[in-house]
């Protein structure tokens, strides 16, 4: 199933919008151009970046800034399926203090970017609609995860940061 998957599944539909964009050329308005590329370039630098505060974080032990201030978090106690006490820290600053999921949005609006100059069709959708519900599933399945793992220091972290996914909405 994952062999099928990661040779099949996604080289066929995370590259189906640029085969109809291949097979169907539009004449878009440089400006249309600029924005999707930079929407897309955003999108990227986002992600990563809060990939780095991440990394960045635990490299440091929450001890340092992000944003400039010093970082939030919550250090949350678990136990393994072996019985062990383990130690974590949640971080509740920069990007991950938008939204406890947030870094799922510039993976959708990087979608959107590469699949939205395909205007009139619905095909090249697709991919931005499957990955969206792919990663809002993700995200309500992460929040059961956590909370089932780290329990009350858990709802202490969903307090700090109440957002699943996007600030102020959901």
């Amino acid at each position: 199933y994952i062999c099928w998957g990661c040779l099949v599944w996604l080289p066929c539909i995370y590259t189906s919008q640029t085969y109809y964009m291949v097979t169907h050329p539009l004449d878009l308005h440089p400006s249309l151009i600029f924005f999707f590329l930079a929407l897309g370039i955003f999108s990227i630098w986002a992600n990563y970046d809060a990939d780095r505060q991440r990394q960045f974080f635990r490299a440091n032990d929450g001890a340092c800034q992000i944003w400039g201030s010093n970082a939030k978090c919550i250090r949350a106690k678990y136990i393994t399926q072996g019985g062990k006490e383990r130690n974590s820290t949640l971080l509740a600053s920069g990007w991950w203090g938008l939204a406890r999921h947030f870094h799922y949005i510039p993976e959708i609006l990087a979608s959107l970017a590469w699949s939205v100059p395909a205007f009139p069709h619905l095909m090249p959708y697709f991919y931005t609609v499957y990955l969206t519900i792919l990663l809002v599933d993700r995200a309500w399945r992460d929040d059961d995860r956590c909370r089932e793992k780290y329990g009350r220091y858990w709802n202490d972290y969903c307090a700090i940061v109440p957002y699943k996914i996007i600030p102020g909405i959901i």
